[in-house]
C-alpha cells in the first residue's frame, strides 16, 4: 500500500529523529488507517457516530484517528491536512461546506488519500464547479447522505398533523448543505398544506442561527417565543443534537412544554421519555450509520478493491427513520441504543460487497431491519 507523499516525509524525518514516539510501525506498508473529521465526537450524533465507527475499526483491524473540528471552516480544512500528515490513506468528513470541500479535495489529489463525505453531499445544482472537481477527483470516492429536503416536509408535516400552525425555525450554521436541504423541506410543506387548506393556514419563521451549542439553541428559542408568543411548535433543525437540547431547555424554562410542540432531526439519547412528557413531538434520524458507511467506502478504497473514482461521483443515500410516539421509540431504542444496528460479523460481511450492494445494503437499514437481522 502507498503512503501518501505527506507522510512519507514525516515518516523519514521522524526515522531520521529518531523520535521513539511514532515508531516504525506507525507508517508501515501493511496497516490501513482512517481519518475521521468531524464536528464533534462527543455530541449526542457525534458520539454514536464514533461508537459505529469504533466497531467498524475493530472489526476490520483499521486504525483510526480522530479530529473534532466544530464546524469552524479554517479547522475543517486543517483537519483534512492533519490527518493527511498523520500518515491516514483514507478520510470521511463531516461537518464540510461545499467551499471546503475544494480545500479538502485538493489536499487529498495532492497526497493520494481516499476521501468521502458522511450526513453530507455537495450540491450538484448550488455549486456545480465544486461537484466536478470532486468528480474529477480521482481520490474522491464519494458521499453519504441523507434526502434532506423529504426529511424536513416530514418532519413539518408531524407538526402540522398535530395542530401546529406557527412554528419556529432554529438553523444552525448559514450556508452549510444539509441545513439549506432540510429548510427547503420545511417550506415546502408549509407551501402544500397551505394550497390545500386555504382557510386553515400555517406559517414558519425565518431561521433564528445556533450554531452548534446547547447555548446557542437555548438563545435562539428565547428569541422565537419572545418574537412572537403564539408559537406553537419549533423546529430545531440539527447541528448534532446540542442546539436541540438547549432549545428543549429554553422552552421548559418558559414553562410552554404544552403549549410548544418541538420535532428535530438527530436522536436524543432520552427521546423515549420525551417523547411521553411532551417535551419532544417527534424525531428523524438515529440510526448513526453514514460514517459507517463513508468509511467502507474508504476502507475498500484503500485496498484497492473500489476504484476508477475519477470521473464519478458514488451517491449514497440513506433512509431516515422517524418516531413521533413512545411506542415508535421501544424498539428504535433496543436495536440502535441498547446495542449498534450491526455486529462484527454483519461489518467484515458489508466490508465484502461490492460498492453497488453496498448502496443497496444503505437503503435497507430500519428499525425492522435491525430487529430481524438481531433475531437470526
Amino acid at each position: 500500500m502507498k503512503l501518501n507523499k505527506l507522510a512519507k516525509t514525516i515518516a523519514c524525518t521522524v526515522f531520521a529523529a529518531g523520535l521513539a514516539s511514532y515508531g516504525a510501525s506507525a507508517f508501515a506498508a501493511d496497516d490501513i488507517k482512517i481519518g475521521v473529521s468531524i464536528w464533534s465526537s462527543t455530541d449526542v450524533l457525534g458520539s454514536d457516530s464514533k461508537r459505529m465507527l469504533d466497531a467498524a475499526a475493530d472489526a476490520l483491524g483499521v486504525d483510526v484517528q480522530y479530529v473534532d473540528q466544530g464546524h469552524v471552516s479554517e479547522r475543517v480544512t486543517a483537519s483534512v491536512e492533519q490527518l493527511v500528515a498523520a500518515g491516514c490513506q483514507g478520510i470521511i468528513v463531516c461537518n464540510s461546506a461545499d467551499t471546503e470541500m475544494v480545500s479538502a479535495i485538493k489536499t487529498c489529489n495532492d497526497n493520494e488519500v481516499y476521501l468521502a463525505q458522511f450526513y453530507r453531499i455537495i450540491s450538484k445544482t448550488a455549486n456545480p464547479d465544486i461537484y466536478e472537481m470532486a468528480k474529477a477527483s480521482p481520490y474522491f470516492v464519494g458521499a453519504v447522505h441523507e434526502d434532506e429536503p423529504a426529511n424536513g416536509e416530514a418532519l413539518v408535516n408531524i407538526l402540522l398533523n398535530k395542530g401546529c400552525r406557527n412554528i419556529g425555525l432554529i438553523g444552525w450554521e448559514q450556508g452549510d448543505a444539509t441545513w439549506l436541504g432540510r429548510w427547503e423541506g420545511y417550506r415546502a410543506g408549509i407551501e402544500k398544506w397551505n394550497a390545500a387548506h386555504p382557510d386553515d393556514q400555517a406559517k414558519l419563521s425565518e431561521p433564528q442561527y445556533a450554531g452548534t451549542s446547547s447555548e446557542g439553541g437555548s438563545k435562539a428559542a428565547e428569541a422565537l417565543m419572545a418574537a412572537d408568543p403564539t408559537l406553537d411548535a419549533l423546529i430545531p433543525a440539527g447541528g448534532g443534537g446540542d442546539p436541540l437540547l438547549g432549545a428543549v431547555a429554553a422552552v421548559e424554562r418558559a414553562g410552554k412544554v404544552k403549549d410548544i410542540a418541538i420535532v428535530s432531526t438527530d436522536f436524543l439519547p432520552d427521546l423515549g421519555e420525551r417523547l411521553k412528557n411532551g417535551s419532544m413531538a417527534g424525531q428523524s434520524g438515529g440510526h448513526y450509520c453514514d460514517p459507517l458507511y463513508a468509511f467502507l467506502m474508504v476502507y475498500n478504497a484503500v485496498k484497492g478493491n473500489y476504484k476508477d473514482f475519477e470521473g464519478k461521483f458514488e451517491d449514497v443515500t440513506f433512509p431516515y427513520l422517524y418516531v413521533s410516539s413512545p411506542e415508535d421509540y421501544g424498539d428504535y431504542d433496543k436495536y440502535f441504543e441498547q446495542a449498534l444496528p450491526y455486529n462484527a460479523e454483519e461489518i467484515v460481511a458489508l466490508s465484502n460487497l461490492s460498492l453497488e450492494d453496498l448502496k443497496v445494503a444503505a437503503t435497507k437499514l430500519s428499525i425492522e431491519d435491525a430487529a430481524a437481522r438481531a433475531a437470526k
